[in-house]
């Protein structure tokens, strides 16, 4: 299975954002299992909420589109009912399979401020192909509690906007996640000048595809090494 993580530079220009993230997409292999970093079409952008939402109705059409020969994960800003959210979508088959909105909003970047939180049952395992998915949305990593729901994921998906002086700390968090839970970690972090970069795949094992100086960083993984994991080291995932 080829597992991407993509590391990319929003600009200023959210229509630019989203043809160049369309343009990394077709240069994947095909059936590839891809991550882009967290609202990596908008950043943050609290003063163009609006803008910002209007523009994930048209990346979805999009997404679903070119989710046909692959699976694509980001999160987008949403508007539900006047109120803007953080909100992961997951891409598969020209549908969506999964969303989920952030939970454990920034307050070191007023994002409780602009954003309304999601709700925590919302953070659990899914199924695609017969495969268990996670997710935790950037400052989620730092609370073990929700290790724990994703228990028995065989990836786990982590999009952020990871600040550059904790780069450390995600490096670290998202390998002893990968360890822990002995499963695959997609981590996919922006490339914007204020964040750590770090994105990376990362085996059951704790072995570590990562470099900052790409857009695409990807691995060809045997999903095997989950269950070798779990039978060499038994710490009762099944």
């Amino acid at each position: 299975m080829n597992l991407v993580t993509l590391q990319t530079k929003p600009t200023k220009n959210f229509q630019d954002n989203l043809d160049y993230l369309e343009k990394l997409i077709l240069q994947t292999p095909i059936e590839s299992f891809i991550l882009a970093s967290e609202l990596c079409l908008t950043l943050y952008a609290y003063e163009r909420l609006e803008e910002a939402s209007k523009l994930t109705v048209e990346a979805i059409k999009r997404l679903t589109i070119l989710s046909k020969n692959r699976t694509i994960a980001l999160t987008m800003t949403t508007k539900e009912e006047g109120k803007y959210f953080n909100t992961f979508y997951i891409f598969h088959k020209e549908k969506i399979v999964h969303k989920q909105s952030k939970i454990k909003l920034f307050t070191l970047n007023d994002e409780n401020k602009y954003f309304t939180e999601g709700e925590e049952k919302n953070i659990k395992l899914f199924e695609i192909d017969g495969l268990k998915i996670g997710v935790l949305i950037c400052f989620e990593l730092r609370f073990i509690d929700y290790w724990q729901k994703l228990k028995g994921a065989d990836i786990i998906l982590i999009p952020a906007m990871w600040g550059a002086k904790r780069k450390d700390n995600y490096e670290t968090l998202t390998r002893a996640l990968a360890v822990a839970n002995q499963c695959f970690v997609i981590a996919s972090d922006s490339a914007d000048e204020s964040c750590a970069k770090s994105s990376a795949i990362i085996t059951p094992f704790g072995e570590i595809t990562l470099d900052d100086e790409k857009e695409i960083i990807s691995k060809t993984v045997d999903l095997k090494e989950i269950k070798l994991m779990r039978k060499y080291l038994d710490v009762g995932i099944k």
